[in-house]
């Protein structure tokens, strides 16, 4: 396959939209990446525009996901880039927006510290498990 892979470091800038569907969990979220450069006229640095990023993350991803991140984290993003054309609405005008499909999700430690904390998957639903030991 010849997917566009892309790793964007940025800030969560929406709340994460957590929901189960017919095809697994699924989240996504916006993710604003504004790089900055040395401009030479001024001797400073200074900030370029926001881009702003739908991120989806499907599966287990998106579990873990909607119970680790909060608006404002810095993240480092890396997943497959899909760029979508709107149709021209009544004026003309085209849009486009850039989603990101994401196989990794992780805190930018250049920026803070994080607690890792590894889940324990099961074959059998808990519930399931604390029912029998309860019988």
């Amino acid at each position: 396959m010849n997917d566009t892979q892309v790793t964007l470091v940025g800030y969560v800038a929406t709340q994460i939209d957590y929901k189960d569907t017919a095809g697994g969990p699924a989240a996504r979220f916006r993710f604003a990446v504004t790089p900055r450069y040395y401009d030479r006229k001024k001797e400073a640095w200074a900030d370029a525009p926001t881009s702003f990023y739908t991120v989806w993350a499907r599966r287990g991803l998106a579990v873990n996901l909607a119970g680790s991140v909060s608006v404002g984290e810095p993240l480092v993003v890396h997943g497959r880039l899909r760029v979508r054309e709107d149709p021209p609405d009544g004026e003309g005008n085209r849009w486009f927006s850039a989603n990101i499909d994401a196989t990794a999700i992780g805190h930018d430690l250049n920026r803070g510290t994080a607690a890792f904390r590894r889940v324990v998957r099961t074959d059998v639903p808990l519930m399931t498990t604390q029912k029998a030991a309860v019988v």
